[in-house]
């Protein structure tokens, strides 16, 4: 599943369970899978114009390596979804954002996940270990604050120079006990 221009150095895998918030118990527990690729950045490091060019030819296929993985990772239906990238130090943060504001990086995902919402994403330039905080919102509606939340993600030797590492993440369900008033509730 690789091409010239994508080259993976590893897949990472990452499920977490949370089941006890606050002395409570969460039912259903909630579920998170992350699942990230760490590859080769297939940007220039000096300065290049055109980064859509490179970003639409590898998109789709970043997407089919994490996208629909994440989602049978989960184990069950998608709630909440999001996405990152986080950029070795020697590489722009442009070069992440074309990566993962790609449609045809996005789609493959959203489609995995049966959203039709943007999904949110962070994107940052880091050193190796540095941590990834993925924002999540619902796949559907992303005005439903029960499923405003974030998961951090954190591979000791990733990024190495030259590497960028690309994730999304699912979510079964909303916060663990998630009880602020419907969006807008507030404005009278």
């Amino acid at each position: 599943m690789s091409s010239q221009q994508l080259k993976c150095r590893k897949i990472v895998r990452h499920v977490e369970e949370i089941r006890l918030e606050n002395g409570r118990v969460v039912e259903p527990p909630l579920r998170i899978a992350i699942v990230a690729a760490v590859i080769e950045n297939p940007f220039p490091l000096d300065y290049a114009q055109d980064l859509v060019t490179l970003a639409d030819a590898v998109g789709e296929e970043l997407g089919l390596l994490i996208g629909p993985e994440c989602v049978a990772l989960l184990g069950e239906d998608v709630e909440a979804f999001g996405k990152g990238a986080l950029i070795g130090v020697d590489g722009e943060l442009e070069h992440g954002s074309a990566l993962i504001h790609n449609l045809r990086f996005g789609n493959v995902f959203r489609n995995a996940a049966g959203g039709t919402e943007l999904l949110p994403a962070v994107e940052k330039v880091g050193l190796q270990g540095s941590p990834m905080q993925i924002p999540l919102k619902h796949k559907l509606d992303s005005k439903t604050r029960s499923h405003h939340q974030t998961t951090t993600l954190i591979v000791d030797d990733t990024p190495r120079r030259g590497e960028i590492m690309v994730a999304v993440a699912a979510a079964n369900t909303g916060r663990p006990l998630a009880r602020l008033a419907t969006f807008g509730a507030e404005v009278k």
